[in-house]
């Protein structure tokens, strides 16, 4: 259930991502001091957090679960969904392609 993005500069995305956030034009996710993110609303708020990883030509997002909370199909996939609807709307010259795996994946934590 991880986000794999590819693209030929994964840092730089990374902090594109990061300068969005921070200049409010992603207004529905934040970043905590791990530089984890998670979704604002709500409904959506630290139930779970994505963790970005660096790799050769990707960046991959595993999403983190609470202790005190199972993972459910409906918490992923919201994560997953509006992860990559932002990337799409705000960021899509940075990257060539944006995946969901249906899978537990690594760096996935739950």
């Amino acid at each position: 259930m991880a986000i794999i993005v590819k693209t030929e500069n994964p840092e730089g995305l990374l902090n594109e991502i990061k300068r969005a956030v921070d200049e409010k034009r992603v207004e529905l996710w934040s970043y905590d001091s791990s530089g984890d993110f998670s979704h604002t609303p709500d409904k959506w708020i630290n139930r779970a957090w994505l963790r970005p990883e660096v790799g050769d030509g990707e960046l991959r997002f595993g999403i983190l679960g609470t202790k005190d909370a199972p993972m459910t199909a409906s918490l992923y996939s919201a994560y997953h969904g509006y992860f990559i609807e932002m990337l799409l709307t705000h960021l899509d010259k940075y990257f060539l392609t944006a995946a969901a795996t249906a899978k537990k994946t690594a760096p996935d934590y739950f």
